[in-house]
């Protein structure tokens, strides 16, 4: 049987989704548990393997099972077996045709800014802040730039393993709720830092450092060393993840929001 689960964790205890030897890492902790209730070994495919420090609210996976267990079993036998800032969400069975990595048609992400002069004694690794005020109107038209079919060579990580660059951003918008500016991006699929160096740019413009058409400069340039600095993980949560409609899985999570 394969089974899909959704997920969400705070990541700032984490090395990142990947497991990895001798670091803590989200599927380490998932496949352990899973494992656990499944008597055997299970492997996670994820629908985004997420860098260190960054968050999720919709993460989505899944795995092979003969155990003979309820949904209700799976779901609750792991996460009596998670660490605390880990937990399973939902688990069904689908297809064997799901891959929670191919199958995904879109990922969404939001980024979240405290732009105020002093940091939060609260929200350490789970905010960006950004002391510099910081304009959203000028940041918005900049993120127009970046809506619809590209190379985004200049917003990828130099490390960045993907067969090739084009990618099709369907969303981007940015919005301010008090001291708090969100960027909400949606796409098909992400590069490695893709919304971190986004992210970076935008806040670039939104500190009067360069005008909104800096950015499709940027992108023309196809060339990362051009796109500015690479904005913290802090920030950073991937809220959803889109299937075709017959695989039942749910599109979104929470939407982080403060203030």
């Amino acid at each position: 049987m394969r089974l899909a689960c959704g997920i969400e964790y705070d990541g700032s205890g984490f090395s990142g989704w990947q497991r990895q030897p001798g670091s803590r890492t989200v599927q380490g902790e998932v496949e352990r548990a899973l494992s656990y209730v499944a008597d055997h070994p299970v492997e996670l495919a994820c629908a985004g393997r997420t860098d260190a420090g960054v968050h999720a609210t919709a993460q989505v996976v899944h795995f092979d099972s003969d155990a003979p267990r309820s949904e209700r079993s799976w779901l609750l036998g792991a996460n009596a077996n998670l660490p605390d800032d880990v937990r399973l969400l939902w688990v069904r069975p689908v297809t064997a045709d799901f891959h929670a990595r191919f199958s995904a048609t879109a990922r969404r992400y939001r980024y979240v800014i405290l732009n105020r002069p002093v940091a939060s004694a609260l929200e350490r690794g789970r905010t960006t802040w950004e002391r510099r005020p910081l304009d959203e109107n000028r940041m918005a038209a900049g993120a127009r730039h970046l809506l619809g079919e590209h190379d985004f060579s200049s917003f990828r990580a130099l490390a960045c393993q993907a067969k090739h660059p084009v990618r099709t951003v369907h969303r981007l918008e940015v919005s301010r709720s008090g001291p708090y500016v969100y960027l909400d991006v949606e796409a098909n699929a992400f590069l490695h830092h893709m919304v971190r160096n986004i992210a970076g740019v935008l806040m670039a413009v939104g500190r009067l450092e360069e005008p909104p058409d800096w950015v499709a400069e940027v992108l023309a340039h196809r060339d990362r060393t051009r796109g500015g600095v690479t904005a913290p993980a802090d920030g950073l949560y991937l809220v959803g993840v889109s299937y075709p409609g017959h695989h039942g899985i749910p599109a979104d999570g929470q939407l982080p929001s403060f203030g």
